[in-house]
């Protein structure tokens, strides 16, 4: 769906944990969830920790929706994992480009 919704013009970020999967569907934007059983959380953290966690991850998303992604760009959880990126695709980001899936 992703596909058809980025043809439409309207940009999408997949938060995602299982990033292989998330290539074979396609979206050009790939946003590193937390885990498998808490994408979007984490458990193990305070409430106000967990708070700010899902903040920076909602965040990422939407920054992640400001890039001119025309192939897949996988958003890495946390800015230290970022690996360099040429271009424009939103460095800044962490955004690092990716195979599309066959």
């Amino acid at each position: 769906m992703a596909k058809e919704i980025e043809r439409a013009g309207i940009p999408t970020a997949l938060i995602s944990t299982i990033v292989p999967l998330a290539q074979s569907v396609g979206p050009n934007r790939i946003v590193a969830g937390r885990a498998v059983i808490h994408p979007v959380g984490d458990p193990s953290l305070s409430r106000d920790e967990e708070l700010a966690f899902r903040r920076r991850l909602v965040h990422k998303a939407l920054d992640a929706l400001q890039t001119d992604a025309q192939e897949p760009v996988v958003i890495p959880l946390e800015a230290s994992s970022a690996l360099p990126v040429q271009g424009s695709v939103g460095a800044e980001l962490g955004v690092r480009p990716v195979p599309r899936a066959r």
